[in-house]
């Protein structure tokens, strides 16, 4: 029981919510994408702006979203739920490009699902094991 301002009794009742898993994902990607921004360089870098930005949430927890920037970068994401043993998880897909100093645009093509992350590009180093 709390005490009110006119002294009368209340109960007060705490009620559980649970954040679906996908929105907490995306909840946390989208911080650390703000981290990511907030914690760049504050020199004379020029503004980037969004030229493309796209996002879908389907009613069976698939989803899908995509950006591109003035700058040359992009992003294209999808992803949906998928029986993993007993448990139900996320897998995604997608690729992302960016112009690197030298000028040449790199592109990142990765999946994550239940065999973990996996990224591959033609910059990136391949393990001996995996060629």
């Amino acid at each position: 029981m709390y005490k009110t301002a006119a002294g009368v009794g209340a109960d007060i009742t705490r009620r559980q919510t649970s954040v679906h898993p996908l929105l907490a994902m995306k909840l946390i990607v989208f911080a650390a994408l703000l981290a990511v921004a907030a914690a760049r360089p504050q020199d004379s870098q020029p503004e980037v702006a969004i030229v493309r930005m796209d996002n879908t949430q389907n009613d069976d927890g698939s989803f899908q979203y995509a950006y591109e920037t003035s700058d040359g970068t992009a992003a294209e994401v999808s992803g949906e739920s998928k029986q993993i043993g007993e448990e139900v998880g996320t897998v995604m897909r997608g690729s992302y490009s960016f112009v690197g100093d030298d000028g040449v645009t790199y592109t990142v093509t990765w999946t994550a699902d239940e065999n973990g992350f996996r990224a591959e590009g033609d910059h990136l180093p391949v393990s001996p094991n995996a060629a």
